[in-house]
């Protein structure tokens, strides 16, 4: 029978029921922030009250939030408890959600004359002892899993089984069995320590055996280590739906459950965006809004599917059922996208170079262009003094990566892959107006040999945003040219230090290379950044220059050779040797009017740089001390010149060979300097 008392006594007292229906991390007896308004202080508690053996909700900042398990429902679905036919309600709805099964206790037989469990909390807090027969999927097993896009092998994946027998106990221990039908199948979610059972066409749905523990996360263990989008379900099925579609997915025991708070965060460092994906229907829109402003602080959205909420229109499932497509999702969270960045797009439009309106012509100027270089998922930093022609190098690589594949240009020296799939290329200039941004990129497309700009090209003039306008603007801006055009190909930021207040800043450069560094392997594509300082030697100047030199896979440094010519020469390169790279040329022709590779400087001059730059390096290695053993010198060499132990190997090769350093006479296993430094 259906009454407080019996609820009460199939749910602990009431804790039960606190424990299901509240979503933030709580324990009793400590305080939390109470979610039934916003609450800023955490001034709130669950205890039992001895006088009447039950557990009560006290909020010492606000009274008028305190009362039992009843009290609280009611004011989560907006029921009065002290009205009668609302009580009832709070009743039903209780009994309902928390499948307590006490409406009827007349239980169906599902095979055999055993009796079935009347109970199925959500989070049992004891371990019940199970039993179960496995058995093969039948092909009407699969026909039901395939109708949802899961095949056997995401069924494998993430070790769902069949099966023909559950054995367990109810919440008064008495023992019951369920048997496997082709009427009513019966599949097991396998854990280590327990099984969730899911009946998709029974009565009472999910059985538990074991103990399946208080933070529950079905798909967790499949997740990718970094990606784009993670959407939060109400159910197992739907994980494996969009699992099945290629979208990341995760679900908690049920959409009314408590949202593990530990694990979301943990979860912010992998995913862009953490997005709830609940079912359509009031549960599963009352309990999203609930988890969203829950979960506020760690940036999780919620996304609501055009479905009527009816049955079999609900979920997204039904959605891929009823002839959804996986770009149908994209298309619907680019949609959401544009929502949540509206204010910042509409600012950003202002920046945006328009070419149907082109701005006044000004005096000719030194332009600065800035493409992206290196390797999907790093960073390649550009850095070079005033008047070395960077600006030019920069275009000519930008150049590159928005030709048609057939069309030979002159890119400096570097090969630059095609952007064969059209994706964004975004660059963003911080230094220069969008007058001179005009005429540069105007410039860059004669270099292309292009009479129009691509639509996948989109340039910004950022002068007339603050610093931290700008940041935001560019995160913002990638993530949402990132779906729009299904990828980005390049990113530039000429002049990383106006993103900082100073370069010199050591938390702020961190925070700034760790976020870019970040995007470039959430996007897979690579930030090219323009340090405008001259390097000292191998190394960049200030705190921001350190970060890029430890994050960056590749630095290049321009220097003005002999005028006009200039040469491009590696500071770093993740793998080799930046010495052993070829020192490319490149200069003005006034004849066509834009830079053009001349070729690679002699082999000798090669040999004399890296004899300089490696001379520098073993007067700095031996100020700290006059003998170092072999290790010693290379971990040193590795250090300074952030290169890997194979190259610090034959960098000690050659300064043996050039007399660099030279053995100790007294100890053969230690080296001192050459006696001519």
């Amino acid at each position: 029978m259906l009454n407080k008392d019996e609820l009460l006594r199939r749910t602990n007292n009431g804790l039960n029921v606190f424990k299901h229906y509240i979503p933030v991390q709580w324990r009793t007896g400590r305080n939390f922030l109470n979610p039934l308004y916003d609450d800023r202080k955490a001034s709130c508690n669950v205890y039992l009250d001895r006088r009447s053996q039950i557990y009560r909700l006290k909020d010492f900042g606000n009274d008028e939030y305190s009362g039992d398990c009843f009290f609280y429902v009611g004011k989560l679905k907006g029921l009065d408890c002290n009205n009668g036919v609302d009580f009832v309600e709070i009743l039903k709805t209780i009994n309902r959600e928390m499948n307590l099964g006490l409406e009827d206790e007349r239980i169906e037989h599902i095979t055999k004359p055993s009796p079935i469990p009347d109970t199925t909390i959500q989070e049992p807090l004891i371990s019940k002892p199970f039993n179960i027969i496995q058995q093969k999927f039948s092909k009407t097993e699969l026909d039901f899993w395939g109708q949802s896009g899961i095949s056997l092998d995401i069924l494998n994946t993430y070790r769902v089984i069949s099966l023909r027998e559950f054995r367990s106990e109810n919440k008064d221990g008495k023992p019951f069995s369920c048997t496997s039908t082709p009427i009513e199948p019966i599949f097991g979610y396998m854990g280590k320590r327990y099984v969730k059972i899911y009946r998709p066409n029974s009565k009472i749905r999910f059985l538990y055996g074991g103990d399946i523990g208080e933070n529950y996360c079905f798909g967790l263990e499949q997740l990718p280590s970094k990606g784009d989008i993670l959407f939060i379900t109400g159910g197992e099925k739907d994980v494996m739906t969009l699992a099945a579609h290629g979208f990341n997915a995760i679900c908690f025991n049920s959409e009314t459950s408590r949202v593990s708070s530990e694990i979301i965060y943990k979860l912010t460092f992998r995913f862009k965006h953490i997005v709830l994906l609940y079912d359509c229907d009031k549960t599963g829109i009352e309990s999203s809004v609930r988890h969203e402003k829950a979960l506020s602080e760690y940036g999780v959205k919620r996304l609501i599917l055009p479905l009527s909420g009816e049955k079999n229109d609900k979920d997204i499932t039904d959605f891929f059922i009823q002839g959804k497509r996986p770009e149908d999702l994209r298309k619907l969270f680019l949609e959401f996208l544009d929502n949540l960045y509206n204010e910042t797009l509409t600012m950003l439009k202002s920046f945006e170079i328009d070419f149907n309106n082109p701005p006044e012509k000004a005096e000719e100027i030194i332009f600065t262009g800035d493409v992206p270089l290196g390797t999907q998922g790093n960073i390649l930093c550009i850095t070079g003094g005033e008047g070395t022609g960077k600006s030019n190098y920069v275009a000519a690589l930008v150049a590159g990566s928005i030709i048609k594949k057939s069309t030979p240009i002159d890119t400096l020296g570097m090969n630059v892959k095609s952007n064969s799939q059209n994706n964004a290329v975004l660059l963003y200039d911080t230094e220069q107006s969008e007058v001179q941004l005009f005429k540069n990129v105007t410039n860059l497309l004669k270099r292309a040999k292009l009479k129009d700009k691509p639509v996948e090209f989109r340039a910004f003039s950022l002068t007339g945003m603050s610093r931290k306008e700008r940041l935001q603007a560019i995160v913002q801006s990638m993530d949402k040219y990132h779906y729009e055009y299904e990828g980005i190909h390049l990113v530039v930021i000429d002049g990383i230090a106006d993103l900082v207040l100073s370069a010199n800043d050591e938390a702020e450069s961190i925070r700034i290379v760790d976020e870019l560094y970040r995007l470039a392997g959430i996007y897979r594509t690579c930030i090219v950044c323009v340090l405008h300082y001259v390097p000292n030697g191998l190394k960049l100047r200030g705190h921001l220059g350190s970060e890029l030199q430890r994050k960056a896979a590749a630095i290049l440094s321009i220097e003005l050779d002999k005028e006009p010519v200039s040469v491009v020469k590696a500071l770093k390169v993740r793998d080799g040797s930046p010495l052993d790279v070829p020192l490319m040329q490149f200069s003005w022709d006034k004849e066509i009017g834009m830079h053009v590779y001349i070729g690679e400087k002699p082999r000798e001059e090669k040999e004399r740089r890296k004899e300089y730059e490696l001379t520098s390096v073993a007067r700095e290695i031996f100020k700290i001390k006059k003998h170092f053993t072999y290790m010693e010198l290379c971990e040193r060499i590795q250090e300074i010149m952030d290169v890997k132990e194979r190259t610090a190997k034959s960098y000690i090769s050659f300064m043996r060979e050039k007399e660099i350093i030279i053995k100790d006479s007294l100890n053969q296993n230690y080296y001192l300097i050459g006696h001519n430094l």
